[in-house]
């Protein structure tokens, strides 16, 4: 078996998850293309889409305050560190694999840099890259059990994650909390962009956007690739102008209830958007992407490809946990403090964002797009059910009722497209 690892052969992955095919042909042939997709199992985010349109419809009409300035720029505060744990754990989620000390790790990674730089005096940079590095050095330490010596990745994640909560309580010790002091961090999840931002944001979207299509559309046109209908581009296009006009518009509304107007983009947005991308470009653009998604698909076919599968799950496991400390990073700049508790219950609505939003527990298929839209279903589930003043125990079994349904949808997927019922 030959697996196809050229990047000048990689998919625009926007235009798969709307319409694309994979052949040439107008735009009638790349839906009828798409819909067979669909009708095979393939679907994509397109259910978790729909869950969006559907809660949005409901917390609109069942709460007056849903649908208004505040609360949408909260939604997005709210969502980010869960967008970002999400998006780390479809790095692991496309090998087949797990990390269930994902949240801890980046608990642990914020509580070594508070420490240093609030107990030891160390400069606010070099503690944060301290933090970092401890995310790194986990990340290659369950790399080299689940690689090297073979051991299930849920039982030495499940492991950290156990072991790591004590590792906390050492490093925060006695206080138990410490307050974050530095402005730049702060921002994060505490300012906004100017009115005028969020239009230069917009703009550089669109910008970057059709830039990587025309780029990919030159290198398959070398590569011998067929392109898809041009007309997919401009839907594309529209799509980001639309939708991304549509929150900005809202995002620069002012939400104060005092004479101080407070409006604009919150500054967290550009930031997990950046990353977004970046992590999109690796996975869809670059030769490590493509082994990903062969490994997952199958790791005996892809390590007879001549493909190097240990090492290729050792950084996937490192990116991983790397990320995992930015998604715990993003949660303390919201509380503006650190104790020892940070990260440890997050951990399974990432795998629940990841699940919902179509990536695939069995491996190989799902995108960081599809991890974000996930982890927006449920803090949308969260923020709603909290206007409607609902008990915690509501908002848990709604999550773990959505999760289990993503999971059968995903099961049932897989059947459809030819796989094996597991008994």
């Amino acid at each position: 078996m030959t697996i196809d690892t050229r990047t000048d052969a990689s998919p625009d992955p926007i235009a798969d998850d709307l319409i694309g095919s994979g052949v040439e042909g107008g735009l009638g042939d790349q839906v009828q293309a798409w819909w067979q997709r669909v009708r095979g199992g393939d679907m994509g985010a397109l259910p978790a889409i729909g869950g969006l349109v559907a809660l949005s419809i409901l917390f609109t009409v069942l709460s007056p305050y849903f649908l208004t300035e505040r609360n949408f720029a909260n939604l997005f505060n709210q969502a980010a560190p869960l967008v970002m744990l999400g998006m780390a754990l479809v790095f692991v989620l496309l090998l087949g694999e797990i990390d269930l000390s994902a949240g801890v790790t980046g608990g642990v990674g914020m509580a070594i840099f508070v420490v240093l730089a609030s107990v030891w005096a160390v400069p606010w940079p070099i503690a944060l890259l301290a933090g970092f590095a401890f995310g790194v050095a986990t990340g290659a330490l369950i790399g080299f059990f689940v690689a090297r010596i073979g051991i299930p990745s849920f039982v030495v994640t499940l492991g950290l994650f156990l072991g790591f909560q004590g590792l906390a309580l050492i490093v925060i010790g006695e206080g138990g909390i410490y307050r974050l002091q530095v402005p730049e961090l702060l921002a994060l999840q505490n300012r906004n962009l100017p009115v005028w931002g969020g239009w230069v944001m917009l703009a550089i979207m669109l910008a970057v956007s059709a830039a990587t299509s025309f780029w990919d559309r030159s290198r398959r046109t070398r590569a011998g690739v067929p392109n898809r209908a041009i007309s997919l581009v401009w839907i594309k296009l529209a799509v980001i102008a639309v939708v991304g006009g549509v929150v900005v518009y809202f995002l620069n509304l002012d939400r104060s209830s005092s004479v101080n107007p407070v409006q604009g983009v919150p500054i967290i947005v550009p930031v997990t958007l950046v990353i977004l991308w970046a992590g999109t470009f690796v996975l869809d653009r670059t030769k490590f992407g493509r082994y990903l998604y062969a490994i997952g698909g199958n790791a005996e076919a892809a390590r007879r490809a001549g493909i190097k599968v240990r090492w290729v799950k050792w950084w996937a496991f490192v990116i991983c946990s790397t990320l995992a400390v930015v998604s715990a990073l993003f949660s303390v700049t919201r509380v503006s403090s650190v104790d020892a508790t940070v990260g440890r219950d997050i951990v399974l609505s990432g795998v629940a964002a990841a699940v919902v939003g179509g990536v695939s527990l069995f491996g190989g298929r799902g995108r960081l797009v599809h991890a974000a839209i996930g982890a927006l279903v449920i803090a949308m589930i969260t923020n709603g059910l909290g206007l409607l003043g609902l008990p915690a125990g509501i908002n848990l079994l709604v999550t773990g009722g959505v999760l289990i349904l993503a999971a059968t949808v995903d099961a049932l997927s897989r059947l459809r497209a030819g796989g094996e019922m597991r008994v």
